[in-house]
């Protein structure tokens, strides 16, 4: 039962960016992004982007390192994941 973090290292806007997501509910999630004043539009169906300079940040709010491999089973496993298909337009 965490927010979890990934390593960033998808490039866009000139950063890189990794994920948080929860591996309990979308309002965990939401309520952790409120607090580490990330933006709203940051949301994407199952988790938010975050720029690499806010990783150390999000970490000592208590974000949970994970791989990649591992956000997405906890993720899935959860039921929250939302698949590339089914995901809502912006």
């Amino acid at each position: 039962m965490a927010v979890l973090i990934d390593e960033a290292i998808w490039p866009n806007h000139g950063t890189l960016w990794g994920h948080l997501v929860s591996d309990v509910s979308l309002a965990e999630l939401h309520a952790f992004a409120r607090r580490a004043g990330i933006p709203e539009r940051g949301f994407d169906n199952d988790h938010y982007d975050y720029p690499q300079e806010r990783r150390d940040e999000l970490i000592a709010l208590g974000a949970e390192v994970v791989t990649g491999r591992e956000l997405l089973r906890r993720l899935q496993e959860a039921g929250l994941r939302v698949r590339q298909r089914d995901k809502q337009p912006r």
